[in-house]
């Protein structure tokens, strides 16, 4: 099992001890650490991009328990660096906490959030169960009051879960990785508020 260092911290450098590496189909190598700073692909969020040592990250996938790095060299077995790269990992944050947000914003008219994808450029977030449409200004004026208020980032853990929150907003269980206040969020843009087969879905940004 590899320790999720960004489960708890939001350091983007460090060190951790690489316990194995197999060589892959593909002729790149698999690296799995004792503990990782880096997001795996999933939960809606693209992978932290960065370096091990000097060798360029070329994916972090989940594989049971296990987080693997993929590089293009073999590493040997012991202690690497490990560098996330700061521009991206703080781009993903703030992605996915506007997601969160605008899930809550969608809750307040009634819709509940059943799916997200928080990527540059195509983000979205799929609601159920609710009735007419709200207008993406409304939607963005109570994302934007809360940004006003600069909520802090809250995390805790219930069983097995780790919950992610801001202020005294409800949490959502969570894997991602989020901006420490709404100050750090910036510019949400919401690009489309639509109905498809029975759920409203939100099309945004972040600017």
């Amino acid at each position: 099992m590899t320790e999720r260092l960004y489960y708890t911290s939001d350091a983007t450098e460090g060190t951790a001890r690489v316990l194995s590496c197999l060589s892959d189909a593909d002729g790149r190598y698999a690296i799995t650490l004792d503990s990782t700073l880096f997001h795996p692909q999933g939960g809606g969020q693209p992978a932290d991009r960065g370096w091990l040592g000097d060798l360029p990250v070329e994916g972090v996938t989940v594989r049971g328990e296990t987080i693997v790095h993929t590089v293009s060299q073999p590493l040997p077995i012991g202690e690497v660096a490990l560098r996330v790269d700061a521009g991206a990992r703080l781009l993903h944050a703030r992605l996915h906490s506007a997601g969160h947000l605008i899930g809550q914003a969608g809750e307040a008219y009634g819709w509940q959030p059943v799916k997200a994808h928080h990527w540059s450029g195509e983000g979205r977030i799929t609601f159920a169960g609710g009735g007419a449409l709200p207008e993406a200004s409304a939607l963005l004026e109570r994302v934007q009051r809360w940004q006003a208020e600069n909520l802090p980032r809250r995390m805790t853990f219930a069983d097995g879960l780790r919950i992610v929150g801001f202020g005294d907003l409800p949490g959502y269980p969570c894997g991602g990785t989020h901006v420490v206040s709404l100050s750090e969020l910036g510019s949400v843009v919401i690009t489309q508020v639509k109905m498809k087969k029975g759920q409203m879905i939100v099309s945004y940004d972040v600017a």
